[in-house]
């Protein structure tokens, strides 16, 4: 078995690729969640003992973290879903008013792609003559009419991870005794994060090592100034 083979993150394994694009967006929201989680909370605990108002940030964080992501990733890909659709209805348009001239542009795609023109112009009638918005979709805007993204599995997805990624954090910080609070939450968001960059960097077949160190760093880098700020208020009684 060749190396090329064995990949299996290659683009020609076409059933699989919206799902791993699914599983990054997963882990982006969850190193989202911990990241922004972790980071309120730290900076509360710096600021007082009281476990009270640690759990009420906490659960404001939760509560308005996972609505933003949510709300964002529906937006963002609502606007898209509306883009790839009026790209699909102009391109319908096109083949009913201007079949002779959509399939020469056709041809010219895949003349552009290294196809000789009597090929080319082979390809492009038979892939017509079979389905031809599916052909002009592929070639023209990489779109697959059945593949539409849909926003509400977007926001579910987004929603979900967020909170999955933000429990580890919220969790320990509520459950922790006082004096160990602050240190297991920061070890605990450092694991977690390592987790989801070697995560990311698997699905993504990138350097995993590469991927722990910047977004372990990052994380610590926003605990480390909440933390800062969180201590010039600190409120607890000596």
């Amino acid at each position: 078995m060749t190396e090329y083979s064995m990949s299996p993150f290659e683009p020609h394994r076409g059933p699989h690729i919206a799902r791993l694009n699914w599983l990054r967006a997963g882990v982006l929201g969850a190193n989202d969640g911990i990241v922004s989680i972790a980071a309120l909370l730290v900076g509360i605990a710096a600021a007082t003992s009281d476990t009270n108002a640690i759990l009420i940030a906490g659960v404001a964080g939760l509560a308005a973290g996972s609505i933003s992501m949510g709300l964002g990733e529906y937006v963002s890909v609502s606007s898209q879903r509306d883009s790839e659709l009026s790209l699909i209805a102009k391109e319908k348009r096109e083949l009913v008013d201007h079949p002779d001239e959509e399939l020469s542009e056709l041809q010219a795609i895949y003349e552009h792609k290294g196809l000789s023109p009597i090929t080319a112009k082979k390809v492009a009638q038979e892939l017509t003559d079979h389905d031809p918005i599916r052909a002009h979709l592929e070639a023209e805007l990489n779109i697959l009419e059945l593949h539409i993204v849909n926003p509400w599995h977007a926001a579910l997805s987004s929603t979900g991870s967020f909170l999955a990624g933000a429990a580890l954090p919220f969790l320990t910080t509520i459950l922790a005794a006082p004096d160990w609070r602050l240190t297991l939450t920061i070890v605990a968001s450092i694991v977690a994060l390592a987790a989801t960059g070697a995560a990311g960097a698997y699905l993504g077949g990138s350097s995993m090592w590469k991927s722990v160190v910047r977004i372990v760093i990052g994380g610590s880098a926003a605990l480390a100034v909440t933390f800062a700020i969180g201590s010039l208020f600190n409120t607890a009684v000596v």
